[in-house]
């Protein structure tokens, strides 16, 4: 199980730290990734940690403000985000999947449920 916290209300130009604690797995287990989706509009790919913890990605739109990181100790993934943007606006949700990072959705086993982040100008 996946439990995702951490977002709310935030003005541009502020940082927010999202978390993802799991039970029943561990997170240096898998590859695991933060999505997002903005209201109206597709699910897409936010960051991704891998298996190993060695490599990490992101989208081109939070290259640079937003990173990923894990805590084994405490079996959690965090997305801290800064210079928060009106267009990061979106609910945001980790993943968990075996394997090689990917970069789909629905390549991804286990979800946990989103934390509403809303970012005003």
């Amino acid at each position: 199980q996946l439990q995702a916290s951490g977002g709310g209300l935030a003005q541009a130009g502020d940082s927010l730290r999202l978390s993802c604690a799991a039970s029943g797995r561990t997170v240096d287990s898998y590859t695991m990734a933060w999505f997002r989706q903005a209201p109206g509009k597709e699910r897409e790919f936010v960051a991704l940690i891998s298996l190993s913890g060695t490599s990490t990605d992101y989208a081109d739109s939070v290259k640079g403000r937003f990173t990923i990181s894990r805590d084994g100790a405490k079996n959690t993934v965090y997305l801290q985000m800064n210079n928060l943007k009106p267009e990061d606006t979106a609910v945001y949700s980790c993943a968990a999947k075996l394997g090689f990072p990917r970069y789909s959705a629905d390549r991804y086993d286990y979800w946990g449920q989103g934390t509403l982040v809303t970012v005003s100008s």
